[in-house]
């Protein structure tokens, strides 16, 4: 790492620059942490649950014989297959590493899978007479992901304090930048922090 030559700072820009970049590819979800891994464990218990009839969701996600005999359609096994990748793994990963690009991975796959719930249990309900409605799981598990979709979009737009520094202190150098002209911007890069007189 570089010392300070006379208090100029000037040469700390890039080491100052890149733990900028590094905190802002982080988020910070605080309290809704625990929120968002409350509601991870009920979407992981209402596998466990029914989601139609006798077919449970693991029947759901491997498509097993109590699956075809209650007749379950493409919106309920897409709802599950996103609700576990996406909405399930994704959250538990931008949980453990705090990246902003998983958790808005999470986010997406959160807001398809709300709208997938929303098909799955209007396809429960309109299913012919035979067949049985949309099971307590199912209702769970998309209510449950309606609750990440909220809580991930509150903490994907929420900026931390060092992030809302970092970015005045990037305006401000901008601005400065573009007050100064042509020349001036030229001999201020031609005379670094080596130059005589400096």
């Amino acid at each position: 790492m570089n010392t300070p030559d006379d208090g100029n700072f000037e040469q700390f820009k890039e080491d100052i620059e890149a733990a900028e970049r590094r905190i802002a590819g982080e988020i910070d979800p605080g309290p809704r942490a625990l929120v968002i891994a409350i509601a991870v464990f009920v979407v992981l218990l209402t596998f466990v649950l029914p989601h139609t009839g006798g077919a449970k969701g693991w029947d759901v996600l491997a498509s097993s014989e109590a699956a075809t005999e209650a007749a379950v359609s493409l919106p309920s096994r897409a709802f599950v297959w996103v609700t576990l990748v996406l909405s399930v793994g994704f959250s538990m990963l931008a949980l453990l590493t705090r990246r902003w690009a998983l958790a808005w991975v999470a986010l997406a796959g959160s807001s398809v899978g709300c709208v997938l719930g929303m098909l799955a249990v209007w396809s429960r309900q309109t299913a012919a007479e035979a067949y049985p409605g949309p099971g307590i799981g199912l209702i769970i598990a998309w209510l449950a992901v309606i609750v990440l979709t909220y809580h991930w979009a509150r903490a994907v737009w929420a900026r931390t304090a060092v992030q809302l520094a970092a970015e005045a202190a990037r305006r401000q150098e901008a601005a400065r930048r573009q007050q100064k002209g042509l020349l001036e911007r030229f001999d201020d890069d031609a005379e670094g922090p080596d130059t005589p007189g400096s």
